[in-house]
């Protein structure tokens, strides 16, 4: 039997959606792993999009299937990815958690797994924060995280300007000109890797995570 990994992302510019790439092509070298990718729902008004040049930007995934919070059950784990807005997630992102109160009722994903990657504009701009504030609603959903051990050592370059953290994979996208690096997409491809790695190991050695699995 197949794990499950659903990569669940919101891209404005482009920027998460190449970490979303590597991240799928990651998670997709791992055997007897099927990854699905979903975008979120967009809140910004088209006029304000195309004023932005987000529009055109978004052309390049519009064809992704927008994620439904029942889709959720659907899967054993979860890789997140959203741009950094003052320190904290997007709210496109956010309005989607903010759907999954049913699911949450149901103690529905408690055992699964979840992980997140982000972008911000800045090296200091939220690249922490975002990801670790995130955390706070997979835990409340009973999810168990993972995120980028040091054994990735690209983490730990000083060679070059470079996003990365143990909390997860990142990107630093300037002033939306700069594209992720490759030092940054290789940690996202180990990010996807390591958290199918982790959530086929559950699924098969451990069906206990979640109790209420039995009664879904």
């Amino acid at each position: 039997m197949k794990t499950k990994l659903q990569i669940i992302f919101y891209s404005m510019y482009g920027h998460i959606f190449r970490m979303t790439e590597a991240v799928a092509e990651g998670a997709k070298s791992v055997k007897d792993i099927e990854v699905e990718t979903f975008r979120v729902a967009e809140l910004v008004p088209d006029e304000i999009l195309k004023k932005s040049g987000a529009m055109d930007a978004q052309k390049n995934y519009q064809h992704l299937p927008i994620i439904k919070p029942e889709q959720l059950t659907e899967a054993d784990g979860f890789i997140f990815g959203t741009p950094t807005r003052f320190g904290n997630m997007c709210a496109q992102m956010r309005n989607f958690l903010d759907q999954l109160g049913g699911l949450w009722m149901k103690d529905a994903l408690v055992g699964k797994v979840g992980s997140v990657y982000t972008s911000t504009g800045t090296q200091h701009g939220g690249q922490e924060t975002t990801i670790t504030s995130f955390h706070t609603t997979l835990l409340h959903l009973g999810m168990v995280i993972v995120g980028m051990p040091y054994s990735e050592k690209r983490q730990m370059t000083m060679e070059e300007i470079s996003g990365g953290s143990p909390y997860g994979a990142s990107t630093l996208a300037g002033d939306g000109k700069r594209m992720p690096s490759e030092n940054e997409l290789a940690m996202a491809r180990f990010q996807g890797k390591h958290v199918a790695e982790i959530t086929r190991a559950l699924k098969q050695g451990n069906t206990s995570l979640n109790p209420n699995a039995r009664h879904q």
